[in-house]
């Protein structure tokens, strides 16, 4: 859902009171070694449960999240049922969908992204409820007036419906304005330790031949509100660079990185660049002066470095790929009505 997840992203260094709770549900058929379902969620873009069609058991990922769960047993039940739910409501949408287009084969992707964010010095509430077919967003819903809002007209059926729909609609108002915001604070409560803590990272340049790109890596970073950049003479770069999005380590905390281009950089400037990383809520920046004698090549790179992302980060790029995809297939529009 590629507005879906623009759209709802806390910006880079925005401040740490606002907190936010998202669930993520995908459900696929026709994607080999891929699960037909798979949802998790997380805090403050921490995952904090993961589920999938192959186990079909909720499991916590945080530690905090276990002792959570020891306090409410009944809790993780609930999670697990909810999660049930939705791969076979889900699983049945596809299927509903391959027989109006007479069609036993092809991939379908379903998905919804739901959720709130929570300030806690303003106590300002948002929520926010999408679904998605094919890679595109489907409808959403507006909180603020209290109605669904159609983005494709093959939606628009459901949209009149869902809005007609006066107990459903208030059902998703009680949970995005009361439940999931209370929930949410017990979490942050529960987590705080380590969702508020802030951790520096490594700061590495490396490159693969001499006349490759210089990457500026950071690793080992947290929070995920941060800022990587490229200077010339203490001024910020927006040419000749190259900035990676920030992607999560197997430990918990984030790497990002930002290339430059030297082909045109001669060797007595060398020294008027550096690489700065900014981490939300820290007044020190660190500064990384590009230096040939600290560059590490292909053959020095450090394992630890470009092998940061674990299993993790393996499930995010298979979740990132399937909410991108933007592909129709066999040249025709499909229709589908979201549960």
């Amino acid at each position: 859902i590629n507005v879906v997840l623009s759209s709802q992203t806390t910006p880079p260094l925005m401040v740490l009171s606002i907190h936010s709770i998202k669930y993520f549900y995908t459900a696929s058929s026709g994607i080999p070694s891929f699960h037909e379902f798979v949802g998790f969620g997380e805090v403050d873009d921490v995952q904090m449960i993961y589920f999938d069609s192959s186990t079909s058991t909720a499991v916590p990922r945080q530690d905090w999240v276990k002792e959570f769960l020891a306090d409410n047993p009944e809790f993780w039940q609930l999670q697990t049922e909810r999660f049930m739910y939705y791969k076979h409501l889900f699983k049945y949408e596809i299927e509903t969908a391959k027989q109006r287009f007479n069609q036993t084969g092809g991939v379908y992707i379903f998905q919804k992204l739901y959720g709130c964010e929570w300030d806690d010095e303003t106590s300002e509430i948002n929520g926010f409820d999408q679904y998605g077919f094919d890679g595109e967003d489907w409808i959403s819903l507006d909180l603020k007036t209290g109605t669904w809002v159609a983005t494709k007209p093959q939606a628009v059926f459901i949209k009149h419906k869902w809005n007609n729909d006066q107990f459903r609609m208030s059902d998703f108002k009680y949970y995005h304005s009361q439940y999931c915001p209370e929930r949410l604070k017990n979490y942050v409560n529960y987590g705080r330790s380590s969702l508020m803590r802030k951790e520096l990272p490594s700061v590495s340049l490396l490159q693969k031949t001499p006349s490759s790109p210089v990457t500026c890596l950071a690793t080992g970073f947290y929070p995920h509100r941060a800022d990587l950049f490229w200077r010339k003479n203490g001024e910020e770069l927006h040419e000749d660079v190259d900035k990676g999005e920030i992607l999560p380590n197997h430990d918990g905390t984030f790497q990002m990185s930002v290339d430059l281009n030297i082909s045109s950089i001669a060797p007595e400037d060398w020294e008027k660049y550096d690489c700065v990383f900014q981490l939300s809520g820290v007044k020190d920046v660190l500064v990384t002066k590009l230096d040939k004698r600290k560059i590490l090549s292909n053959k020095g790179f450090p394992v630890a470095a470009v092998g940061v992302i674990g299993g993790l980060f393996v499930l995010a790029v298979c979740i990132t790929a399937v909410l991108i995809c933007r592909r129709k297939y066999n040249g025709e529009e499909r229709h589908i009505s979201p549960p």
